[in-house]
């Protein structure tokens, strides 16, 4: 039998990060690594990184460093670095950091067993930055949520001038569509209820290797017995097709909600970011999409403070929100990634314009949001149950409730009451709550 042994994995970045997580703890298990949620008594630790803002790098350093002192403390403490950082800093971690084992890129997870094993036998460091060109079979690992991720495609082909992805994460691969429904299917009879497909741009799937279109795969997901929702991200405008609107309206298990990131409200700026569409395109494609789905809710992401972008641009960006009433987005201040085009750009914007510009865009979206809350006001909603809400019993009049939390198909968080007499509700339930009250970030109802 073997020795057990605690594994920590501090994730860092996006959605698909938690799942390559999953997937490093899937593959360590037969060398005896199970879970700790406390990294003091781990016997490995993981940091998961991401490479996409300047922030997100500056985490990872942040956390390497209070380990050097835990490291002094376990000589045998195993410290791992993989993800974004890993492969585009490389040999570069080490030697700011000598106290880390084993660095390995966003290809080598597959290989992770054989390095964490190299690295107990022998002494000296360990690092694999190799971009193989292929994608790796997933290990299906049982899910402790009723709501999972999973990649259905790594890399990017667009190359956006803003963006390290293609540079870290390699070239688009799609996974054969027998091996995404083959795991989706192990999922759901182990709890799952719903999914959400991972990918850099999920539309374009499967067109390098004549797989399914990207609605086609939904069509076939949608098959799987005891999958309540369907969900999808990121969706690139340059790519959304006719046959995905129609299947995201035809196919009930598809949530009418789609992350359709713009970027900037300025045709002049979406070609310097390489985006391949402009703002004419852009609201044809959101107008489509709420013809063919009255209810769909509209998600975006922002950069403001580009290289070069003026007031004016600025404006037209404020302009394309107004005219588009997001229900709610994502925005973040430019920043410059190693290898990316615009690093080289000039006109550079300053660090105090571009947190002005960003706390207006946010300030102007707020209303935005809490007017499309506010419709649900009065409605019956189907909610997917995730579990209690972090406040978890209150004292009504009559007898005590439990509050509850999950989300409606337009992936807007719902608490809500539950009479403790009532024992038919638990995480994954599909219940109707009735909207009582809208805040800017969630709904409070009751059952």
């Amino acid at each position: 039998m073997k020795k057990v042994k605690k594994l920590y994995i501090n994730t860092i970045g996006c959605q698909m990060n938690v799942y390559d997580s999953k997937q490093m703890a899937g593959r360590l298990e037969p060398l005896g690594y199970v879970h700790s949620p406390d990294m003091k008594d781990a016997d490995m630790i993981i940091v998961n990184t991401c490479a996409i803002r300047a922030k997100a790098v500056q985490k990872v350093y942040s956390f390497l460093g209070r380990l050097k002192t835990l490291k002094a403390r376990k000589p045998d403490l195993i410290i791992g670095v993989g993800g974004c950082v890993a492969q585009q800093e490389g040999h570069a971690i080490i030697n700011r950091n000598p106290w880390v084992d084993l660095v390995f890129g966003t290809h080598a997870i597959s290989k992770l067993a054989d390095m964490v094993s190299k690295v107990q036998s022998q002494p000296g460091r360990v690092v694999e930055l190799e971009i193989s060109g292929s994608i790796c079979e997933s290990v299906t690992v049982l899910p402790d949520q009723i709501s999972v991720f999973v990649t259905i495609m790594q890399g990017c082909d667009n190359y956006c001038s803003y963006c390290v992805v293609p540079f870290v994460r390699g070239a688009e691969i799609s996974r054969a569509p027998a091996s995404i429904i083959n795991e989706l299917t192990a999922l759901v009879k182990a709890g799952m209820r719903e999914v959400t497909l991972l990918g850099q741009n999920v539309n374009s799937y499967g067109k390098k290797e004549n797989y399914y279109s990207f609605a086609q795969l939904l069509t076939q997901i949608s098959r799987i017995d005891g999958l309540e929702r369907i969900r999808f991200t990121t969706s690139h405008p340059k790519d959304l097709s006719t046959e995905l609107i129609q299947i995201m309206g035809a196919e009930k298990k598809v949530c009418p909600h789609i992350h359709l990131p713009v970027q900037s409200g300025s045709n002049r700026i979406l070609k310097k970011m390489n985006r391949k569409y402009t703002c004419e395109d852009y609201l044809k494609q959101t107008l489509a999409l709420r013809q063919a789905i009255p209810e769909i809710a509209i998600t975006s992401d922002f950069i403001v403070g580009f290289p070069g972008e003026t007031a004016t641009d600025f404006n037209d960006t404020l302009e394309l929100i107004r005219a588009v009433e997001f229900d709610s987005l994502f925005a973040f201040k430019y920043s410059d990634r190693p290898k990316a085009p615009a690093t080289k750009f000039k006109s550079k914007v300053s660090e105090q314009e571009k947190k002005e510009r960003l706390q207006i865009l946010l300030d102007l979206q707020e209303k935005y949001t809490l007017k499309k809350n506010k419709l649900l006001l009065g409605r019956q909603e189907p909610v997917l149950v995730d579990g209690y809400s972090k406040k978890q019993i209150t004292s009504g009049s009559n007898s005590e409730t439990i509050q509850w939390s999950g989300r409606t198909n337009t992936n807007k968080i719902v608490n809500f009451n539950l009479d403790t007499h009532n024992r038919t509700i638990i995480a994954g339930s599909l219940v109707l709550v009735k909207i009582e009250q809208a805040y800017s970030h969630s709904l409070w109802g009751i059952t």
